[in-house]
Order: C-alpha cells, then structure tokens, then sequence
C-alpha cells in the first residue's frame, strides 16, 4: 500500500479495561472513557463494552439531558423504548446515534436472543445543541457503507475512509471506523489534525503508531496523541484483528456532568434535576412513562 501520511500519530496512553456488574441482569461493562483512568476526552464523555452471557442484561428506565449516545452492537440485540413512543431492537451490526438534547427518558435491555456485547459511545453537545429536540438516526447493519481493500475491512459508521462517506449526521463532527485487519494487513487512515483520536480493540492484537511499539490487545483503549496525520496500524499475528477508531472536533467547553445529564455549569445541571422532578422543559411525558413502567411491573 501507496503510504498516505508523512507522520503517524503517537499512542500515548493505554488503558485495559476490566469488567464490572452494572444495571441489571448478569450484565457487565468495560468502561475505558468516563472511568478512574480517563474521565474523559473532549468531545468524548464515556465509552463503554456492555456484554451479558444470556442477553438479559441492561439498563431499565433511565433519563439523558446534552449529549449523544452511540449504541453499535457486535453481538446479540438490544431492545430500546423511550416516552415518545419510539421502539425496536438493535441488532447485531446495527447502529442507533440518539440525540438526547434537552430530554429524554428511555430504557435499554436485552432481546433475550442469545449473547449480547456492544459498545457505547458517549459524544458531547456544544452548548448550542443541548437543548434542541430529541432525534433518532438508526441504520441497520446492511445499510452500514463498508469496503475492502489490501487485507483490510471498514465499517463506516461515522465519517469518511477509503473513499466512502457514511450517511449519519454529526452534530458535533465526529468519524467512527470498525476495522478489520487479516494477517500481514498495515493501515494509514488519516484523521483531521484538531481532532482528537482513540482506538479501542476488539478482537486479535496489532501495533500501532510505531511498528515497534508492543502490540495492543482486546479491552485495551489506546489514546494517540495530536501530533500526526493518522493512525497506522499493523497486524502481524495470525489472526484477525479488530478494532474502532474514533476521533471527534474538541468542543473546547466547560463540562459539568452528573450521571446522565451533561450540561455547561453546574446551575444547569441543578435546572436539569429541577425540569426532571418537575416534569417540565423536555420531561414532560415522564409521568405517563413512570406510571406506565409502575404498571408493568404490578402486572
């Protein structure tokens, strides 16, 4: 392959992941962003591997205010519903980008077919998006753009790689690449000189941003530094390997954060908790919601 970047980005901090129970059922999640090691990384706030054994596991009822979650699962299915009425199934391969925006109150457990794992991705509004109208963009897996090309595999699922656009809108610009690559397979994927950038590892082992680097392996989060044109990756194992790459525009603003409401300052996250009690300003379909929840659970 023809090299495309004069310098490789860096990777300057590794982080293996561990799991811990969370939510309910026999779920766990691998949390590398948002986490004791990385409390996060601008414009990203958590990124999370949920898997459980019998695809039971999840997270019931539970509110989101400023930010986008990314849900892309690798196994199984997820089973979502929120109090606007909206409802399905994630699938293995498919994606749901949800804008949370000023509220949004939705549940997420598993489809009970088998297996689950899949990742979470937490991106960050720009004060000028937090409190727009919730919105929903879902593809299924076969309408997700992907190429092969030298040993390699992409999964577009934001952005742009090896010519070839994906058809999901960021607010806050964003690229979102799965790779798969067969043994002997060397990668340069150039990635916007603001952005900041991670990788996160799947599946096999592979060394990147330095051929001599000691190779990265699976549950293991690779932070690259900013100095570079892009990510280059090498599989010299004899299995595949398997990764994401994300990068994303710093938004470069104050982040005041508590569980799942994300705003600006901390009076905005206490006027979050207010509207939520409140059900007003974005919430307010929470009462149906949580008398309807109780009602299922008396049935």
């Amino acid at each position: 392959m023809t090299s495309i970047m004069k310098v490789a980005r860096p990777v300057i901090k590794r982080i293996l992941t561990s799991a811990e129970r969370e939510g309910v059922g026999d779920g766990t999640v691998r949390r590398s962003i948002g986490g004791l090691e990385l409390n996060q990384f601008d414009p990203f706030l958590v990124l999370d591997e949920v898997n459980s054994e019998t695809g039971t596991g999840g997270f019931p009822d539970h509110p989101h205010r400023g930010f986008e979650t990314v849900t892309y699962m690798l196994e199984g299915g997820v089973q979502h519903e929120d109090f606007e009425g909206h409802k399905g199934v994630i699938g293995a391969g498919d994606l749901q980008w949800m804008t949370a925006g000023k509220g949004i109150i939705h549940s997420e457990v598993g489809a009970g077919i088998g297996k689950t794992r899949g990742l979470q991705l937490w991106v960050n509004l720009s004060s000028q998006y937090k409190m727009i109208e919730p919105n929903y963009q879902e593809l299924l897996s076969k309408d997700i753009a992907e190429v092969e090309r030298d040993g390699i595999k992409v999964r577009v699922i934001a952005g742009e790689a090896f010519g070839i656009k994906s058809q999901i809108y960021t607010r806050t610009p964003t690229m979102y690449l799965d790779f798969t690559l067969q043994q002997g397979s060397h990668l340069e994927q150039p990635i916007p000189a603001s952005w900041n950038a991670f990788v996160y590892v799947l599946e096999g082992e592979g060394v990147f941003g330095d051929s001599s680097a000691s190779p990265a392996k699976r549950h293991q989060l690779l932070i690259l530094g900013s100095n570079g044109d892009g990510v280059e990756a090498w599989n010299n194992s004899a299995t595949p390997l398997r990764f994401v790459l994300v990068g994303g525009q710093p938004l470069k603003e104050p982040v005041a954060a508590y569980g799942p409401f994300v705003m600006n300052t901390r009076e905005e996250i206490e006027q979050t908790f207010r509207d939520y009690r409140s059900f007003t300003n974005g919430f307010e379909k929470a009462r149906s919601w949580r008398s309807e929840a109780a009602r299922r659970l008396n049935m």
